[in-house]
């Protein structure tokens, strides 16, 4: 998707050859019209699938996941990182690692959100080691609802959270995959090895 490689060029800061930040436009502040765009690539990626829910994680998810519902026409759930009072009971809940971050939460999703034989798209913002894409499709599986795709606004495909979901049978769409980040300088996965 050139429009958002575009944007990380411009605004996305390598912090290591590990952590790109990107809080411009996606993980602080937003830019709603490229997520706008952001959901229409995501229906067009998993076009003829009758998605009847969509699923993210709070909150960098939110945005991208918001949109491609609303493009869609569906309710969109967010898993819950933070305890809340309000969601006590009837609750699916996994523990996911995160890498950024460097520690585990327990994520939430209210049972009656979600039905036995709903298709699920799960929409993240970043994919590195695919900690919370399984932990998603964990909870969409306790219900007995089908994951139909993992909708990835930016993969580190350096790292192997893509590969891993493949090969564990997950159908995968990353609208940008990074090969490398290194010299304070963004490389994407289909353009290593030109110069």
């Amino acid at each position: 998707m050139q429009l958002l490689k575009d944007k990380v060029r411009q605004e996305g800061i390598v912090l290591s050859e590990q952590v790109l930040k990107v809080d411009s436009f996606l993980n602080h502040q937003m830019d709603p019209v490229l997520m706008k765009e952001v959901g229409k690539e995501f229906i067009r990626r998993f076009e003829g699938e009758n998605i009847t829910r969509v699923l993210t994680i709070e909150s960098s998810g939110i945005a991208p996941g918001i949109m491609t519902a609303l493009e869609l026409n569906v309710p969109l759930i967010f898993a819950r990182k933070q305890k809340s009072l309000t969601l006590t009971e009837d609750i699916l809940v996994e523990k996911v690692y995160s890498f950024t971050k460097q520690e585990t939460n327990e994520i939430t999703v209210a049972k009656k959100f979600m039905q036995p034989g709903e298709r699920v798209l799960i929409i993240d913002d970043f994919l590195a080691n695919g900690e919370a894409a399984f932990g998603l499709a964990r909870i969409v599986e306790q219900v007995g609802a089908e994951v139909v795709g993992i909708g990835i606004v930016i993969e580190k495909a350096f790292q192997p959270g893509g590969r891993l979901l493949q090969e564990a049978g997950y159908r995968v769409e990353s609208l940008v995959r990074i090969g490398a980040l290194s010299n304070g300088q963004v490389t994407f996965a289909d353009e290593e090895g030109t110069n």
